[in-house]
């Protein structure tokens, strides 16, 4: 079959489809094959060939050369195979070029099936290849509909999907407009690949800083972590390979151009931007800045954080409705318990006396073992008898009988611990007045409620 611009059409849809040449000269090839079959038959040896030079699609059916024909299909007389190649011989394989235009409309209609379903196949393919290694990159778009919730983006060649769960709350599009997300995942099913967007990840915040802070993109300055409430707050937590480059300040820019520019992306979004520190008890204060820390006691086990901070800095460092400490929690991906200095003093208080009332425990003992880390009966109840052979003049006996006494101790206050009765409206207590009760969110003691927002730092 000669079509006279047959390479200028495939050279046109490999551009516009983004299919490899290749591709679509095999495509043509297989349906053609498949329409020569249906005309001639299964057994029918057939050959498709493409040439590069004439645009000629060139069709080929051979038959074996043989004395006595049985199956006209496959076969060829010896005198027939002689008007082809005279020094052909039996055994022989002869192919003659076919006109394809004896085909018939049922073989045309399925080579052209054929094609469009190669075509399609090969374009998925390209599609997923081409973004398969692109996750974690932000694609720009154009709204191109909404589908219950659902915003589906416009790509260029494919669709991207903005799932609800994946926008950020109270940011309003319409069609047409642009918007830029994180390419999240790109899935291929049975209806092809699916490029799933997002913009709330916290990969997106950090691959629009990469944009905007070349220092990040050439590796002086590294990001070690982001966490987010999408919509509200974030942090960023960086660090510097050269010491000559302040991280955070790099990140913010003159006059806050650069941190800006990606405040305005996430449509008002606070970002704090924090330092990175080898040490994690250093990192965690950077994390809850601005509040002034105390102290910061250190669980490895559980990997949990108790720290202390003065009491007029218990609301700064917890943050309305608890978001700063949630936010450095997730940041540094410890258990951060904050408490003011006036409540760990009377928790410690509280736990010297439980010491002074087990049986045998004097001041001088009591002394002992808050100093060696022991500052309740709770925790003797929970200990090791080797944990406590490590206090000064403790023996075996001594600690077993400490360790049986500050469980049946333990025992009998949680025996003496009324318990709350239900949940009920009554005439002292309204419904209304309990409601609010429990809807009141007290963190550590310490109710945010109603506690000014964390100050921003320079970063926002």
């Amino acid at each position: 079959m000669f079509i006279s611009d047959i390479k200028r059409v495939v050279d046109q849809i490999s551009r516009d489809k983004g299919i490899h040449r290749d591709v679509l000269v095999k495509a043509l090839e297989e349906a053609l094959r498949s329409a020569a079959k249906k005309r001639f038959g299964a057994k029918a040896d057939i050959e498709v060939q493409y040439n590069e030079e004439s645009g000629e699609i060139e069709v080929f059916q051979f038959k074996e050369v043989v004395e006595t024909i049985t199956d006209p299909d496959t076969e060829i007389s010896v005198e027939e195979g002689h008007k082809l190649d005279p020094e052909s011989e039996i055994g022989d394989s002869l192919g003659t070029k076919m006109d394809t235009t004896t085909f018939g409309r049922i073989a045309a209609q399925s080579a052209k099936q054929v094609i469009i379903q190669k075509m399609k196949d090969a374009e998925r393919e390209a599609v997923y290849a081409g973004f398969i290694d692109r996750k974690g990159e932000i694609i720009n778009g154009i709204v191109q509909r909404i589908d219950r919730g659902d915003i589906i983006v416009n790509l260029g060649h494919t669709e991207g999907i903005l799932s609800r769960r994946e926008q950020v709350p109270r940011e309003i599009y319409r069609r047409g407009d642009r918007i830029r997300a994180l390419i999240l995942d790109v899935q291929l099913d049975t209806r092809g690949p699916q490029i799933l967007l997002s913009r709330t990840h916290p990969d997106f915040l950090i691959s629009l800083f990469k944009t905007e802070v070349p220092e990040i993109s050439e590796g002086v300055v590294t990001v070690m972590g982001a966490a987010r409430e999408p919509g509200s707050r974030a942090k960023f937590a960086v660090a510097s390979t050269d010491a000559n480059i302040d991280p955070v300040g790099a990140c913010v820019g003159m006059k806050g151009s650069r941190v800006q520019n990606v405040v305005q992306e996430l449509r008002g979004e606070k970002i704090d931007i924090i330092s990175w520190h080898v040490d994690t008890a250093k990192y965690v204060c950077n994390a809850l800045a601005p509040a002034e820390i105390s102290r910061v006691i250190i669980d490895e086990e559980n990997r949990g954080m108790e720290v202390i901070v003065p009491d007029e800095s218990l609301s700064v460092a917890i943050g309305k409705r608890g978001q700063n400490v949630r936010l450095a929690s997730k940041l540094t991906g410890w258990h951060l318990d904050v408490k003011s200095e006036s409540k760990y003093s009377q928790d410690m208080k509280k736990g010297y006396d439980s010491l002074i009332a087990l049986p045998g425990i004097g001041m001088g003992l009591a002394d002992v073992l808050y100093e060696s880390g022991f500052y309740s009966a709770e925790e003797i109840s929970q200990c090791a008898v080797q944990d406590l052979l490590q206090v000064r003049d403790m023996t075996e006996d001594k600690a077993i009988e400490l360790i049986e006494a500050a469980k049946r101790y333990i025992e009998q206050a949680e025996k003496a611990t009324p318990v709350p009765d239900e949940t009920v409206a009554t005439e002292d207590k309204p419904a209304a007045e309990m409601a609010a009760a429990e809807d009141h969110t007290i963190l550590n003691s310490a109710s945010t409620e109603d506690e000014p927002d964390v100050a921003d730092n320079d970063a926002e």
